[in-house]
């Protein structure tokens, strides 16, 4: 069993450049920066909704606002965090994440809501939902996670411990593959494991496992691996089957915690079971 630290984000491609943004509308990253000399580094920043986007595949520097590495406290505390409007802004990445459920996401319009106050389908104010306090960029960076992998050679087991999450909500884990961010054709981001939900207790806190046939294929030029988990907060507050979201990137799901590199995975081998 091999044991890996989760690192609190906001982040999935590079493009939205976050899955969250602010009162204003521009992007709380903490995540990868794309800056002027096309260079990538991890930190905090807030960047500006008024960023340029490439090609998906291709890297527009951000256009930075303000740099929140060495922010204090206080200053993190006033960072309010809200869901991305829709259509998502600033976004390249080519992909119908529910193509059965909402084949028509690109073509839906919605405001940006409060993180904590996130759309719910068909939602009743008499439905009885959990009354969640504002989600502060100060709070969001606590979390923390660990997830350890055990394999037989066939299947793997991914399993998870979090502390410090959004109290009371419900999550999702994802699974990223090598393909899944090829410019060429990208295959489309799944769950891991399904059903791939958890619901935090009062203090943030839970836990979540899942076993995969197969997740850690050969690598060749059909292979595609996984190379990365991802911890999903659903402001809509629901799952979707084998999809991770209508909209993704932000409109109705929030990486919250994921591995820094993509290639902590590369020394796990495994192959199909006989006869399958």
């Amino acid at each position: 069993m091999t044991q890996f630290q989760l690192t609190p984000t906001t982040q999935g491609p590079l493009y939205p450049p976050s899955e969250i943004v602010d009162k204003n509308g521009d992007f709380v990253v903490v995540g990868n920066l794309a800056r002027e000399n096309k260079s990538i580094s991890w930190g905090m920043a807030i960047v500006s909704k008024n960023s340029t986007v490439s090609r998906f595949g291709e890297i527009s520097p951000y256009l930075i606002q303000e740099e929140l590495d060495y922010a204090s406290e206080h200053r993190l505390t006033e960072i309010e965090l809200f869901t991305l409007p829709l259509p998502l802004p600033l976004n390249n990445y080519p992909m119908i994440f529910a193509p059965e459920q909402c084949a028509n996401a690109a073509q839906i319009h919605r405001q940006s809501y409060p993180l904590n106050e996130g759309y719910i389908y068909d939602y009743r104010e008499s439905d009885g939902r959990r009354k969640l306090p504002k989600i502060l960029l100060s709070d969001w960076l606590k979390a923390e996670g660990i997830v350890e992998i055990s394999t037989d050679g066939f299947s793997a087991k991914f399993e998870f411990t979090f502390k410090n999450l959004v109290p009371n909500s419900l999550y999702t884990v994802m699974s990223l593959r090598e393909k899944d961010l090829n410019p060429n054709q990208p295959t489309r981001p799944g769950p891991l494991g399904i059903p791939n939900v958890f619901i935090t207790d009062q203090n943030g806190n839970a836990s979540y496992y899942a076993i995969l046939d197969n997740p850690f294929p050969k690598q060749n030029p059909t292979s595609n691996r996984i190379i990365n988990v991802i911890v999903l907060f659903m402001s809509s507050q629901q799952s979707y089957g084998g999809a991770i979201g209508y909209f993704g990137l932000g409109g109705d799901v929030h990486a919250h915690l994921k591995l820094k590199q993509t290639d902590l995975f590369d020394s796990f081998l495994t192959q199909p079971h006989q006869g399958r």
